[in-house]
């Protein structure tokens, strides 16, 4: 079926208008209009194909969400009407032990992505959120409620459940410590999340100018990281740490922030392969982990969805028209967005 949207006809090129195709509604597929979509920092990474394998034209975008137009012969989780998103996969093998397990994202197969991805249904390639319509099979669609704000909603399904998912993994209680390293599209949700969970929580920014954000999202307190001996001062305070920094720092000043069995948690991947050198008796020295987490899978994804409609949590947005999207790239690189853009799809 004929479908537009903006897209990338090379690496680093802009975006713009684009015709295409998208497969035939199947038995187990879900119509989507799509009316919000959220601009990741990832998305500027593929377009620039800095993590290598990206295909072109890109249509990029998987923070998704819309109205279901409708839905196949087979379809039985959702019906003509329902809002609905769409997050960061559109398929899988659903056959490997990380699939059973509901962890798609790591599927042994290869998740299929939903967007510069091999299609295992049509054998095309598939094209994401910055468009009018997507087909999705059924079990990768997810309820979206009425009660919560719709565009402000579509960050969550990449930006909340990639905080959302190592906050339930390492699981975050009530008086526990939580740090966030970073406070940009991804460390925003952190905070909101872990302060909902009952979490103290900590932010690590090296922008003095971030202080009253930080508070006003629900942060307990504020360390500015470039200050050495501040951090010093907050030495084995913390249970878990968020890491979302998408750029080479120094671990070693975030990990002697950990309490005795504290872990750290890395989610932000930077534009290109980073080494950390990390001392061993950093981590031997009260017995700390470092780990990373990668967004969620389809149920937990559902989890956090329902999580915060429950708590009132949506992303602080910037609505823009498509025609601003190529600045509201240069603008994300710069870090001017309080704290995620989200791309009105009526103005396509």
């Amino acid at each position: 079926m004929e479908a537009k949207g903006y897209a990338a006809g090379e690496a680093g090129g802009k975006l713009s208008p684009y015709n295409f195709e998208r497969r035939e509604l199947g038995e187990k597929d879900v119509l989507i209009d799509i009316k919000y979509c959220g601009i990741c920092h990832s998305d500027i990474h593929q377009v620039n194909n800095d993590w290598g394998g990206a295909s072109y034209p890109m249509v990029p975008g998987h923070e998704i969400v819309g109205i279901v137009r409708n839905v196949g012969s087979g379809v039985k989780k959702f019906k003509q009407g329902d809002r609905v998103g769409v997050g960061c996969m559109v398929d899988s093998c659903g056959q490997c032990g990380p699939c059973k397990s509901g962890l798609q994202q790591y599927c042994e197969n290869g998740a299929t992505f939903t967007y510069s991805s091999k299609d295992k249904v049509s054998g095309g390639v598939t094209y994401g959120g910055y468009s009018d319509k997507i087909v999705v099979v059924e079990d990768f669609v997810l309820k979206v409620s009425e009660k919560l704000d719709f565009a402000a909603t579509a960050p969550l399904l990449c930006a909340g459940i990639t905080t959302y998912s190592p906050l339930k993994h390492w699981n975050v209680k009530a008086g526990q410590t939580v740090g966030v390293a970073g406070l940009g599209g991804l460390g925003h949700m952190a905070v909101k999340l872990a302060k909902s969970m009952g979490a103290n929580v900590v932010v690590m920014t090296t922008s003095e100018k971030k202080k009253d954000e930080a508070k006003r999202l629900g942060a307990d307190k504020v360390i500015i990281s470039k200050n050495i001996e501040e951090m010093k001062k907050n030495r084995m305070s913390m249970d878990l740490i968020i890491d979302t920094i998408p750029a080479p720092h120094d671990m070693n000043l975030y990990i002697s922030l950990l309490k005795i069995d504290g872990s750290i948690v890395l989610v932000g991947l930077p534009e290109k392969e980073s080494q950390h050198v990390i001392s061993a008796g950093s981590l031997i020295n009260g017995r700390r982990s470092i780990s990373g987490s990668n967004i969620g899978g389809i149920e937990e994804t559902q989890e956090m969805l329902d999580y915060c409609d429950k708590h009132n949590i949506v992303s602080d947005i910037e609505l823009i028209p498509m025609s601003k999207v190529n600045e509201a790239y240069v603008r994300t690189v710069n870090s001017d967005v309080k704290y995620r853009f989200v791309i009105d799809m009526s103005t396509l």
